[in-house]
């Protein structure tokens, strides 16, 4: 009997002492990158890209209507070889350009993803500046993804965070 109300004591003694050492904060990165200064040039240099994009697609296009052109004014007069290795060019011209449309998308899903990269490590390397200083052991994100049923604002140091990279931002 006394074993067992020692194994008690114990697990309640443990358990207090984890429910006092672990503070859980929140932090809406999502937010914080909207707020940041250099979010800017990542958007500008995304359009750049995709422009280039862009152009690359429209070169394509005129090229393959240039040789079908080409190939069409000159079809009537070519051998059965020729027009096979036409047809043949054609096909991977069109081939080339279906690929570079399905890629697209990917591609310039690749190029955001590096872009933010850097400021989505910039936003974690001062949540856990601020995190230490206030003493929290664990920061969720709470972006627009989050599946919380309930947080408590007090807990929040998205605007901490804000203020430690030097963005200050307007409470509404």
């Amino acid at each position: 009997m006394k074993k067992m109300i020692l194994i008690a004591f114990v697990a309640l003694f443990s358990a207090t002492t984890f429910a006092q050492t672990t503070k859980v904060g929140t932090v809406d990165a999502d937010y914080t990158l909207s707020q940041m200064p250099e979010l800017k040039g990542a958007q500008d240099a995304l359009k750049v890209y995709n422009q280039d994009l862009e152009k690359q697609l429209a070169d394509k296009l005129t090229n393959y209507d240039k040789v079908y052109k080409a190939a069409e004014a000159g079809f009537a007069a070519m051998t059965d070889a020729e027009k096979k290795a036409k047809q043949e060019e054609l096909a991977t011209l069109e081939s080339d350009i279906t690929k570079f449309r399905n890629n697209g998308t990917q591609l310039v899903q690749l190029k955001q993803n590096e872009l933010l990269q850097p400021l989505y490590q910039k936003i974690g390397e001062n949540v856990a500046i601020v995190a230490k200083e206030l003493g929290y052991t664990q920061i969720l994100n709470i972006g627009n993804n989050n599946n919380l049923a309930y947080i408590d604002p007090t807990h929040d140091i998205t605007l901490k965070v804000l203020a430690k990279m030097g963005i200050t931002v307007k409470q509404e």
